[in-house]
């Protein structure tokens, strides 16, 4: 071990920088690290563009600040001044012809209040009655190990508020079915709500009782920031400029060197790079093709999360397209509407500082598991298939005057049945692996703020293992 330790961070995106910022407040300037990143630029999916005058998130919008360790980030780069909370009056979901609004009072859809719901009109009568069944059906048989949402869910509730309700709202995070996402993996407060009570709704109202309001952004969950989220990755990327930075580099495989006691990080120039410790901040299945040689079984493991293809359209519109005031931040769109999109946000309505007096920005997300119809589009193809259905949805009357597409091949990992069993299984294959660790949203949450979690227990872990390694060697001198 040297007396600098050595270590290589392979991805750039929001996960390999935070792990970067988090090690150096661990560790101070004790440390040689270099951060290998296989694009052009830092942020991975985080991305802001200049469109329809602005400056616009084109990947991700929004940073979940009711976790406190996305919230300490933003203060800790000094970036407090620029936050944002959204604006507007809720979301929608597009059901049987209309925009209905979301009811107040729903964890990932499951309802706590009768009311809201019925004024909402997104169940019929039969489903209202069918949800209210909840509070009367006796205690349910006993939940498998790994459920689905849909099997916590609907013997409940019953159907339409599985499918007019949870799956948008679960499926529009995740990009997938919730009738195959792992409640454990994707949503665990609907999981211990499950098996800690006979009653969703009757659980779900003593847990809202029971919650503090996030503190700091007016009560606020989810905040952006002027300029964009591309601020968090610029100051994120100063913490870095010290260190060893490499764009434009792909990592292709990860060996233990010939002492069998540190690593060797190969990149796609023919550069090694000598570490004490690894951290694969990449998606699995490119973190389980440079593996494969050194771990075949950490490998299989990686590789068996599953992904999908999605897209962002970022679309602006003159005001006079647009035949009413927006209520609302956007609008969600259950699978079994069968449409391409799966959600819309009316940025300018939503975040104040887009608000623009002649145009409307808006911005869709296609593709989820088990629809990928719009893959073989060309960008005007699909343009035009979004229109028709904002067309349809919001009774737009004139054609976007500008519009920039992000898509994101294999761009969201699925949290299905069994990623528990694989992160398990990739767990135990680490631990013949010192000093190598995984992180971002491939394993403990696809949201930016749990990467950002993740990034920090992961320095946590690698500081240890290098804390503990020097311990080794000087009791050994």
């Amino acid at each position: 071990m040297l007396c600098q330790p050595r270590i290589v961070i392979v991805g750039g995106g929001i996960s390999g920088l935070a792990t970067a910022h988090y090690l150096h407040r661990r560790l101070g300037a004790d440390v040689q690290l270099s951060l290998v990143e296989a694009g052009p630029r830092l942020g991975g999916k985080i991305a802001t563009e200049q469109f329809g005058g602005h400056l616009v998130d084109v990947g991700p919008d929004a940073l979940m600040v009711r976790a406190p360790v996305a919230a300490a980030l933003i203060e800790d780069l000094g970036l407090s001044d620029l936050v944002v909370a959204p604006a507007g009056s809720g979301a929608r979901i597009w059901s049987r012809g209309a925009l209905r609004r979301l009811p107040a009072g729903t964890l990932f859809g499951i309802p706590d209040r009768l009311l809201p719901l019925m004024k909402s009109r997104l169940l019929s009568p039969l489903g209202l009655a069918r949800a209210a069944l909840d509070v009367v059906l006796p205690t349910r048989a006993a939940l498998p190990e790994d459920p689905t949402i849909a099997e916590l869910v609907r013997p409940r509730m019953g159907g339409q508020v599985f499918d007019r309700l949870v799956d948008p709202l679960l499926g529009g995070v995740h990009a997938g079915r919730a009738d195959e996402l792992s409640a454990r993996s994707t949503a665990p407060d609907i999981e211990a709500l499950g098996r800690a009570n006979r009653s969703l709704y009757l659980g779900l109202r003593r847990r809202r009782r029971n919650a503090p309001k996030p503190a700091g952004t007016g009560g606020a969950a989810l905040v952006t920031l002027v300029g964009g989220l591309a601020r968090l990755i610029d100051a994120l990327a100063d913490r870095v400029a010290g260190d060893d930075v490499r764009l434009g580099s792909a990592a292709v495989s990860v060996t233990r060197d010939e002492n069998g006691t540190g690593y060797l990080v190969a990149l796609e120039d023919g550069t090694v790079f000598p570490a004490d410790a690894v951290v694969l901040a990449i998606p699995a299945f490119v973190a389980a093709g440079m593996i494969a040689a050194e771990a075949p079984d950490l490998a299989a493991a990686l590789g068996g999360i599953p992904y999908v293809d999605v897209a962002t359209i970022c679309l602006a519109y003159p005001h006079s397209a647009v035949a009413h005031d927006l209520d609302g931040t956007g609008f969600l769109v259950p699978p079994e509407e069968g449409r391409l999109i799966v959600g819309c946000t009316w940025s300018s309505v939503k975040w104040p500082h887009l608000a623009d007096e002649n145009t409307v920005l808006i911005r869709c997300m296609v593709g989820r598991r088990r629809d990928q119809r719009w893959v073989g589009f060309d960008d005007d193809t699909l343009v035009s298939q979004v229109h028709a259905e904002l067309v349809e949805a919001m009774g737009l009357t004139g054609r976007p005057t500008e519009q920039h597409i992000e898509r994101w091949p294999q761009g969201m990992p699925q949290y299905v049945v069994g990623h528990q069993a694989r992160l398990a299984a990739a767990e135990e294959a680490l631990g013949r692996l010192p000093g190598i660790r995984l992180t971002g949203s491939a394993y403990r949450g696809v949201g930016l703020a749990s990467c950002v979690a993740d990034a920090e227990r992961t320095a946590d872990s690698i500081a240890q293992v290098l804390s503990d390694a020097r311990a080794r060697s000087e009791a050994s001198a």
